[in-house]
Formats: C-alpha cells, sequence, structure tokens
C-alpha cells in the first residue's frame, strides 16, 4: 500500500515478554492505531487480561494501511496473531478457503449469548457458506458527509441534499479561495468511498451487490459507467482540494482540512467524528461540524436512505495457533472484546456506536447523543446498508481496485478502460 510500514507497539498487561513480545503461551491480537478507538482497544485487552484464567493476550497496533499489508504477509508465512482483526468479507473467505482460519460456527451455536447481544446485520459480513469465520465487534461505521458550517455560513449557502447541488457547489467555494471538497487520495480508499455511493446513488442495491458478488461483467453496467463518469465529472470541475493525490489518510490530514476551514466538505467514515473532535480544537464543540448521509442522484435507482461502510469490524482465530493460545481467544470473545465496560468507552470516549442491542437511550444521553444517534439510525433504518468493496471482494480484485480508482480519479483511464480492468479480476 502506499502507506510505509509505521508500527506502533503495545504492550498487553499480565506477562507479556516486551513491546511487540509474547509470554510463552500467550495469545497475540493486532489492531489498528488512533485515538480515540486506538485506547479503547487496548482496554479491552488489559482488563481481559486482569480477570482472564485462561491466559494473557499481547497486543500490538498497526496504521491501517500498513496493518493491510502486514496482516496479507503473516498469514500467508504462517505468521498470523491468535486474532485476526479485519472487515469482513473477501479477506474472511479467502482465510477460511485457504484453511487459515477456524470455523466458529458450533462454538457460537454453544455460546448463544455471544451471538443474541449484537446487530443481526453485521454477522453477515463473517460468513463463508453459511459458517461462522469471523465474530463482529465494536462499532458500525457508515460513510457519513462532514461540513464545515462556518464555511458554507461564509459563502451563504446550504449542505447538499442531491448530486446537482453538490456540483453547483463547487465553483462556489472555488471562487471563496476555499477547497470543495477534502480528499486523502493518495490512500486510495478514501477516494473509493465516492464511487460506492455514486453507484448505489445511480444504479441501486443491484448494481452494487453485483460489484460485491464478484459477478460477471458487472462494472459494465451503464449505470455503473455513469457513477464513474459523474465522479471523473467532479474532479474535472475541481472539487477536490488541490494535490488530493499526495494526502493521506493515516495521519488524519483530510480531516485537519476541514476543521481548519481549507476544506468545505469531507466523506469519510463515522469512525472519523472521534478525532476531530480530539484534534479539531473548539471545532465541534462550537458547533462546526456538520454530519449528514450522500446526496441523492436525482433520477437514480438507489434510495437516499441506504448507506455503505463497514457494518462492523471482525475478529477470526488462526488456525495456525496452538490449542492453548486458541482457548484464550474465545474466552476474549466471548467476554472481553465488547463489555460493557468497553461498549460505553466507544459511545463516550470514541464517539461511536457499538453492534449491542439496546443502547438507544445510552446513546441519546452521551455528551455526543446528536451525532451517536444519527448514526444509529442510518445503520438502523438504511433498507441497504452496503459493504465497503475493498473488504468485500477478494484481496487481489481489491488491490487492483485501488489502483485503478487512483487512475480513474488522477483522470489518467477513461470509465470503460476502468471496467475492463476490474471485469477482468472479478472473481480471483
Amino acid at each position: 500500500m502506499a502507506t510505509p510500514l509505521a508500527a506502533a507497539t503495545l504492550t498487553a498487561c499480565g506477562g507479556s515478554s516486551g513491546p511487540g513480545q509474547a509470554a510463552e503461551g500467550d495469545a497475540t491480537i493486532w489492531f489498528l492505531t488512533g485515538a480515540p478507538k486506538e485506547e479503547v482497544r487496548q482496554q479491552s485487552v488489559d482488563s481481559f487480561n486482569e480477570t482472564s484464567e485462561s491466559g494473557d493476550l499481547a497486543a500490538t497496533a498497526y496504521q491501517n494501511d500498513a496493518y493491510k499489508t502486514k496482516i496479507r504477509t503473516a498469514i500467508g508465512a504462517g505468521q498470523a496473531p491468535t486474532l485476526i482483526f479485519s472487515w469482513g468479507g473477501g479477506s474472511v473467505r479467502n482465510w477460511a478457503e485457504a484453511g487459515q482460519i477456524e470455523d466458529l460456527t458450533s462454538w457460537v451455536e454453544e455460546n448463544p449469548e455471544v451471538r443474541d447481544r449484537l446487530f443481526d446485520a453485521a454477522w453477515i459480513p463473517g460468513l463463508v457458506d453459511e459458517k461462522i469465520y469471523a465474530v463482529p465487534h465494536e462499532t458500525v461505521q457508515p460513510v457519513v458527509l462532514y461540513t464545515n458550517n462556518k464555511l458554507f455560513e461564509q459563502v451563504g449557502a446550504q449542505p447538499p441534499t442531491t448530486w446537482d447541488e453538490l456540483m453547483a457547489l463547487v465553483p462556489v467555494f472555488n471562487d471563496a479561495g476555499i477547497a470543495p471538497i477534502s480528499l486523502a487520495g493518495q490512500s486510495r480508499w478514501t477516494t473509493m468511498m465516492w464511487l460506492e455511493f455514486l453507484v448505489q446513488r445511480v444504479g441501486g442495491t443491484d448494481a452494487y451487490l453485483a460489484i460485491n458478488n464478484s459477478q460477471p461483467d458487472a462494472w459494465s453496467n451503464p449505470d455503473v459507467l455513469q457513477a464513474l463518469t459523474m465522479a471523473q465529472d467532479l474532479v474535472r470541475a475541481g472539487g477536490f482540494v488541490e494535490g488530493f493525490n499526495s494526502v493521506v489518510a493515516d495521519q488524519n490530514a483530510d480531516q485537519a482540512l476541514l476543521y481548519t476551514d481549507r476544506a468545505a466538505m469531507l466523506l469519510q467514515g463515522s469512525w472519523c467524528y472521534g478525532s476531530i473532535k480530539a484534534d479539531g480544537g473548539e471545532f465541534v464543540s462550537s458547533g462546526n461540524l456538520g454530519f449528514q448521509s450522500f446526496p441523492v442522484v436525482t433520477g437514480g435507482k438507489g434510495d437516499g436512505m441506504s448507506t455503505v461502510g463497514n457494518p462492523a469490524q471482525y475478529y477470526s482465530i488462526s488456525s495456525s495457533a496452538t490449542d492453548e493460545q486458541k482457548e484464550i481467544a474465545r474466552a476474549y470473545l466471548a467476554d472481553g472484546v465488547l463489555t460493557e465496560e468497553i461498549a460505553e468507552a466507544f459511545i463516550q470516549e470514541a464517539g461511536e456506536v457499538p453492534i449491542l442491542k439496546g443502547v438507544e437511550d445510552q446513546l441519546a444521553e452521551a455528551p455526543d447523543g446528536e451525532f451517536l444517534t444519527f448514526v444509529y439510525d442510518i445503520a438502523s433504518n438504511a433498507p441497504f446498508f452496503g459493504q465497503s468493496w475493498d473488504q468485500a471482494i477478494s484481496p487481489t480484485a481489491a488491490e487492483e481496485l485501488l489502483t485503478n480508482i487512483a487512475q480513474l480519479f488522477q483522470l489518467s483511464i477513461e470509465p470503460q478502460q476502468f471496467a475492463d480492468n476490474m471485469n477482468a479480476v472479478a472473481g480471483q
């Protein structure tokens, strides 16, 4: 991936032999860096280790793009951590079919309380041929259009509810010396979110699922080609911040452009709210941050209440782990990964919605209750919640997708070439 490998190592409590190392018999877990969720993840591990009778977990954290590279290499070399963090979908299918992760179906059936307390829809991306290979955890993460309310007031405009309104705002902000949209184009997956929403809004659920399911010629659908064309129209109009192809998401540079008043809009995951609040000074508390769903496309087939993103995050258990390590991992999935304490921390500290049933009152009463309730309503009311393409399809096809997305937004390939390239790797 584009981001150089850079790991921030965390030492788990209770017997870890040092940063990045596990004491003999310990299980290992890798997850992602980034405040405030990194601290909550570490809190989850530490709390589990304090009371665990099975053994301890040793944790290591990596930046997002670096992790994706690291985990592929580690699994291929038989050196995966005991608990493998993912977003479900294509990666889980590949690992399951290669025998690299455990079938957890019988364990979940024997422990129904693990399943019953979580959102039903969250389990779907962890299934492979109706068997459970990944247990959902943490939070639901739809993609959100964030706005800088102060900049909209400055130019006398309202946030867009339609694609035509969004396109009309581009020259308004450019004429005022403000970038219409912040985009971390070097990270590529951030750019993908624009295509996902455009395909959903133009082509509807069927067009979106055809891509997720790697159906032949899914990218040649006229609605998909129209969405690709609309994306390039936005680039050509100057919709994105100058030099967007060199902006990196792992450093939250795209968020900084929003809260430092250099960009009016940002399409990013709901996970960004916590870091915008933490890093943006008084930007959130002063009421300058707005948030909404993606604009509708007039005449499009997609329901404007549908969304895309991550229904949850997932943990799988490595088949190469020892029996002792697997037992520790199962105990953590049952009793440590999303306790009431950790769910409260996600709500109060990270500003995110845990995938637990019956948390509506907690969300409404939280300091960030307006945003959390907004996210919960999106996730619970969406007629369709499309899983991110780079997670739904195979890792091989996903890498080709991200490469072609970068080229599409650089205007170095046309929509038809993009479609041809992607159709060629469908199902690989």
